[in-house]
């Protein structure tokens, strides 16, 4: 069954998909997940400021768009282990160039932030 997407019409169901990459949480989660699976704790330690309920639900999300997958090891307490699907790898360019643009150009946004605010209203 072949679907025509069009992310500019307001109905289509690629504005959720859309929506949910764009996220902060979510683009630093798919970051931090490039490479190896990462535990739970770990990643709540790594994302600095997120709380582990939106930690939980964002992951939730991402695994039901078949970006992440969880694993749970039959151990006391239960550990549990997120990674990337090769869905989600298809991602690691564009979410790491999103992230790390923000790191890089961080001054310059600064810059026409003041330059924007001191203008007369």
């Amino acid at each position: 069954m072949q679907h025509d997407y069009d992310v500019y019409e307001e109905n289509c169901p690629t504005r959720q998909v859309l929506a949910r990459v764009a996220d902060k949480w979510a683009l630093l989660i798919l970051d931090r997940l490039d490479g190896e699976p990462v535990r739970f704790n770990h990643l709540r330690r790594d994302i600095k400021g997120v709380s582990q309920k939106v930690l939980s639900q964002t992951l939730k999300r991402l695994e039901r768009d078949g970006m992440v997958s969880r694993t749970a090891f039959a151990t006391v307490p239960v550990t549990v282990e997120y990674a990337l699907t090769p869905l989600g790898r298809t991602l690691t360019e564009t979410v790491a160039a999103m992230a790390h643009w923000a790191e890089k150009h961080m001054d310059a946004v600064l810059v026409a932030q003041q330059a924007y605010d001191a203008q007369p209203r």
